[in-house]
């Protein structure tokens, strides 16, 4: 909406309705449903929320003083009722609007940190914010990008979720873009038809998460997940992908996977593996085929879990208290199975609830050991290679100044109990050594397409804990 001195014009009439998503919000909801009023019954209450017409009037919900908005989240009164979350902002005279879903009852109203949908919105406004803005003094430009704005909102937020918060960069495909397929056969996600050379992109990402405690009376914990991304750009309002996931002889089997709603058919074998049962020789180990109609922008194709017998890295760390000093012992060793080649690999050492770094002696196998800015963290870079033994360490002695505010605090690191966390990045590798196979990707569609698959491990909450100090039980709820 634009704002003048006397008058609000609906700059954007053609704003974007999902009746399903609006089912969907009187399904969770219940009896405090509300429902969305017309166009303009919408608009008259939104601008005298935000003070813009009648202001001169009291309306007691409104502008009592016991009432503080401290964030862009408002109630509107309408007829059918009060509608929340309304998130509405002004920015160089507009004014950008959505309403959430929430999905929950609205009595009592959810802590706004537990809506989601409200960041989703956010972004997707703040994209159409930069969309719009760099036209805002030029009305012809202005006119134009807000009558494109409506075939663009179609492929960032087909479906009432948003998939694409960056306007912007949709606008290069605009001319592409139709706001009803024209083939009945083409599903609601392709949002709109490819035109060139055919080429798929696949990129498998697993992450590790570990808990390492180097206790008898603590067990060690690690879990890996992985995701499935693909960009296939391919002629057709509904072409055919067919792709295979491998695995080599004896690797850990996949579980609890999750597709893609474009998967067209899957065999029922592969889901009913769950990583909270116990393996057994029955379970299901591939090929997992997934054929799928893709979508036309980037996609996770599936996500799934496993139950790695190492983790790739193993550590201990201790960390004693004599007097004034620390004295701190790391030692990492890389697994025999684990490629040792990384994009980086490097170990940090925070010290919390203690003042700056006043001086340090430290003695490393291999590497090199840097000091951040604040003095309050060691930073242990260990490079793209482990050396030949796979095992390096670190010795040192570490004393502290006089603490400050801007120096870290931990509740649960207090004391001796400390960590080392681990950061890394391994290309083309992956822990369980699942695959994609070039040779097995069908594609139902004219052209030899140009295939290109990668895969990567990275590290997520990679912790090592100070073995001579009490073990964290916090920090156990992260794998529950």
């Amino acid at each position: 909406w634009e704002k003048t001195s006397s008058t609000k014009t609906l700059l954007f009439p053609c704003h974007r309705r999902y009746p399903t998503v609006e089912i969907r919000a009187e399904t969770f909801n219940g009896s405090t449903h509300v429902p969305v009023p017309s166009d303009s019954a919408f608009l008259k209450a939104l601008l005298f929320e935000l003070r813009l017409v009648d202001d001169h009037i009291f309306a007691e919900h409104r502008d009592t003083c016991t009432r503080i908005n401290h964030s862009s989240v408002y109630s509107v009164r309408t007829e059918g009722g009060d509608l929340w979350p309304v998130l509405a902002f002004q920015k160089s005279g507009l004014i950008y609007a959505c309403l959430p879903l929430v999905e929950e009852t609205l009595e009592p109203r959810p802590p706004l940190l537990t809506v989601s949908g409200l960041s989703q919105g956010l972004a997707l406004l703040l994209g159409i914010v930069d969309y719009i803005s760099p036209s805002r003094k030029n009305e012809a430009e202005m006119s134009a990008k807000i009558g494109q704005l409506r075939n663009l909102l179609i492929q960032a937020c087909p479906l009432g979720t948003p998939l694409n918060t960056n306007i912007r960069s949709l606008n290069s495909s605009f001319d592409d873009i139709q706001e009803t397929p024209t083939d009945e056969n083409q599903p609601a996600w392709r949002s709109n038809t490819y035109k060139g050379k055919p080429q798929v992109n696949v990129c498998i990402t697993e992450k590790v998460k570990c808990m390492q405690y180097d206790k008898r009376d603590v067990v060690d914990m690690w879990q890996v997940y992985g995701a499935v991304n693909c960009k296939c750009d391919i002629e057709g309002s509904a072409p055919n992908v067919t792709l295979s996931l491998n695995l080599p002889t004896n690797g850990p089997p996949l579980q609890d996977i999750v597709v893609h709603h474009c998967v067209t058919s899957v065999d029922p074998a592969m889901l009913m593996s769950s990583s909270a049962e116990p393996l057994d020789d029955s379970v299901y180990n591939g090929p997992y085929k997934f054929p799928f109609i893709p979508p036309s922008d980037s996609f996770n194709l599936c996500y799934y879990t496993s139950q790695v017998p190492v983790p790739p890295i193993l550590g201990c760390y201790q960390l004693i208290e004599e007097g004034s000093q620390l004295k701190i012992t790391v030692n990492l060793k890389l697994h025999e199975s684990i490629k040792n080649s990384f994009e980086y690999c490097e170990a940090r050492i925070p010290f919390f609830n203690r003042g700056p770094i006043a001086q340090l002696e430290y003695k490393v196998s291999y590497g090199q050991l840097d000091l951040s800015r604040e003095k309050s963290l060691l930073v242990w870079v260990i490079g793209q290679k482990f050396p030949k033994s796979l095992e390096v360490s670190l010795t040192g002695t570490v004393s502290f100044g006089t603490a400050g505010k801007e120096h870290p605090t931990d509740y649960v690191c207090t004391g001796n109990t400390a960590y080392v966390k681990l950061y890394f990045r391994i290309p083309d590798f992956t822990l369980t050594g699942c695959y994609v196979d070039q040779h097995s990707i069908q594609i139902f569609a004219p052209g030899k397409p140009k295939i290109t698959a990668s895969r990567e491990l990275i590290s997520s909450d990679y912790y090592i804990w100070n073995s001579k100090a009490p073990a964290p039980t916090t920090y156990k709820t992260l794998f529950d």
